[in-house]
């Protein structure tokens, strides 16, 4: 056992402390059942999240630490930050790709929302979330920094083609 030589210890004291751990978590020792289990797998040792309580910590784990976002899953954040309530066709005008994918994981990941729908195009505008202010650690988008006029209110005539 890799442990019990790691520790320095002999192999039978090491299974026991860890069957005694095991019997621990497990609640069988008097205390309580943790929210843990340690299970030995492949050979070694190794803490699970009790089925139970799967749930709970997968959301956890998941808002706590998400993965990286995209190079273009940012350019579309930055842009529905700034033009917001802007709809998907406004944002594929603007990066001139399809953002059809990107808007589902912004969606997904809570950074965006759907703001409101168009009575006459049916088209969805879509706008940032408070947990996008949260992963920023600012307050409100005011605290953006300026931006160049490429993404400003049309006042110098961008219509989403790129200028030279």
């Amino acid at each position: 056992m890799s442990l019990a030589a790691a520790v320095g210890a002999p192999v039978a004291a090491v299974r026991q402390a860890v069957e005694g751990l095991v019997a621990d978590y497990d609640g069988e020792t008097g205390g309580p059942v943790r929210g843990f289990e340690l299970r030995e797998v492949g050979g070694g040792w190794r803490l699970y999240v009790r089925e139970e309580h799967d749930d709970v910590v997968s959301e956890f784990v998941n808002t706590q630490a998400p993965s990286r976002l995209s190079q273009a899953a940012l350019e579309t954040l930055a842009v529905i930050a700034y033009k917001q309530p802007v709809t998907r066709g406004q944002v594929a005008s603007i990066r001139a790709v399809n953002v059809d994918s990107v808007v589902r994981t912004l969606l997904a990941r809570g950074l965006i929302t759907e703001v409101f729908t168009d009575p006459d195009t049916g088209a969805i505008h879509y706008g940032t979330t408070d947990q996008l202010l949260v992963h920023l650690g600012i307050n409100s988008l005011d605290e953006l920094p300026h931006i160049s006029p490429l993404l400003d209110d049309g006042a110098d005539g961008f219509d989403g083609e790129v200028l030279k």
